[in-house]
Formats: C-alpha cells, structure tokens, sequence
C-alpha cells in the first residue's frame, strides 16, 4: 500500500519561509521521481518542483530562486524548501511520485496535500 504523507504545511507572513516534507511507503523511493504541485482556489493544480531519483531537478518559473526541492532516499522523503514567500504562493501543496517502467507503464501516487498560507 503506498502512502505519500505531507508534514509542514501553515501559515506564514509574506517573505517568511516554510519546509514541506513528503514521507513516502509502499514504493522503491529511489526508483520515483518525486514532485510537488499546488493547486490554489479556483485554478488547476500546476507543477511546482520535481526531482528524480539521480537528483535532476525541474523547477516552475514561478518558483526559480525561492524555493529548492531535495530528497533524502535513505529516509524515502522528498522536501521543498519554500523562502520569499508571497500571498500567491498560497494553496494547496500536492506530493507526487511518479515511475516508469521499462515497458512505459507509468505508475503515480498523489499524497493527500499540505495547506500553505501566506498573509501580505
């Protein structure tokens, strides 16, 4: 059974900061490209970050320069650290991990979401 659970989530003032964690089960961590997405009121959930198991990682333009993803594979967590934060960074925060296999199979897991506020 795979369970992906989020941990880091609040509220924060403008320009603060705040440490997602994602702590996965159920899956060879190291196999998955892990990711995080947001999906704030009234819009679609968008990519935020993602980092694959050799530790490439992809960042949205929204996001270059303040936040940074890394993964610790012996602790099967993925993190997102989130600095300058801004009121539009607010809303939902989404674990992900996603694998595919040789044959193109494609298997991908969603956490339940990590709520982040940001006051101005």
């Amino acid at each position: 059974q795979v369970q992906l659970v989020e941990s880091g989530g609040g509220l924060v003032q403008a320009g603060g900061s705040l440490r997602l964690s994602c702590a996965a089960s159920g899956i060879i961590f190291s196999r998955n490209t892990m990711g995080w997405y947001r999906q704030a009121p009234g819009k679609q959930r968008e990519l935020v970050a993602a980092i694959t198991g050799g530790e490439s990682t992809t960042y949205a333009d929204f996001v270059k320069g303040r936040f940074t993803i890394s993964r610790d594979n012996a602790k099967n967590t993925v993190y997102l650290q989130m600095n300058s934060l801004e009121p539009e960074d607010t809303a939902v925060y989404t674990c992900n991990a996603k694998r595919v296999t040789n044959t193109l199979s494609v298997h991908e897991y969603w956490g339940q979401g990590t709520q982040v506020t940001v006051s101005s």
